[in-house]
C-alpha cells in the first residue's frame, strides 16, 4: 500500500511542478495558481545587513541618583531666582539713567545742613511777603480788566444808539489788528537734502541659495 502511495504523491508533485512552471512562462493562463517554483512553497528572503546591538553600559544606581538631585537643584535654583527677581520690565535709559552715576551716588550725595533758627523765620517772612505781593498784583490787573471791559461796552452801547451799521463794523473782528510773524533762531542750519534715518536695524533674516 505504501508503494502505490508513494507513486501517486510523485505523480501529484510532478503535476504541480509542470503547471507551476507553466504558470511562470504563462501567468495569464493560470491566474488562480501559484506561481511558485517549489512545490513545496520554500520561500527565501533577501540577506539583511544589520550589525548585532550594542550592549548597554550599566549605570551605577548611586550615580544616577546623584545625577538626578544635581538636576534638581540646578532647577530648583533658578525657580528662586526668578521668583526674587520677580516681573522684570524692559530698561529705559531715560529712566534708569546712566550705570556710571548711579554708582557714583555716594561720592555726589551731598549733606544737607540744618538751618538756624533766625534763618527759618526770615525765609518764611519773605515767602509771605511774595505771596502777598503776587496777590496785590493779581488783584490789580483784574480790576483793571473788568474797567476796561465796562468802558468798552458802554461805549459799543452809545455807538449802537447813534448807528447800527457803525456797532456792526465796530464788533467784527479785526485780523490784521495783531499781526504774527515769527522768526526763531535755530541751534544749526538746516542741511540741504537731508533725509532723516527711520531707525537703525541689523536685518537677520536667512537667505537660502
Amino acid at each position: 500500500m505504501a508503494a502505490p502511495m508513494l507513486s501517486k504523491l510523485q505523480v501529484v508533485c510532478n503535476q504541480f511542478l509542470r503547471l507551476s512552471l507553466a504558470s511562470s512562462v504563462k501567468p495569464v493562463q493560470c491566474r488562480c495558481l501559484h506561481t511558485q517554483r517549489s512545490a513545496l512553497l520554500f520561500r527565501a528572503t533577501a540577506p539583511l545587513g544589520a550589525e548585532p546591538m550594542k550592549k548597554k553600559r550599566r549605570l551605577d544606581p548611586t550615580l544616577a541618583l546623584h545625577r538626578e538631585q544635581k538636576k534638581r537643584k540646578r532647577i530648583e535654583k533658578q525657580i528662586k531666582r526668578l521668583e526674587k527677581q520677580g516681573r522684570q520690565l524692559k530698561p529705559v535709559m531715560e529712566i534708569e539713567g546712566d550705570p556710571r552715576l548711579r554708582a557714583e551716588t555716594q561720592l555726589r550725595k551731598r549733606e544737607t545742613s540744618a538751618l538756624l533758627f533766625e534763618e527759618g523765620e526770615a525765609r518764611i517772612a519773605l515767602h509771605k511777603s511774595w505771596c502777598n505781593y503776587k496777590l496785590k498784583q493779581h488783584i490789580h490787573e483784574l480790576t483793571i480788566i473788568k474797567l476796561a471791559t465796562e468802558d468798552q461796552q458802554r461805549a459799543l452801547t452809545e455807538l449802537r444808539n447813534e448807528s447800527e451799521d457803525l456797532y456792526q463794523q465796530a464788533i467784527q473782528m479785526d485780523e490784521g489788528l495783531i499781526p504774527v510773524v515769527l522768526h526763531g533762531p535755530v541751534h544749526t542750519p538746516p542741511i540741504g537734502d537731508y533725509e532723516p534715518p527711520d531707525g537703525d536695524y541689523i536685518n537677520t533674516t536667512k537667505t537660502f541659495k
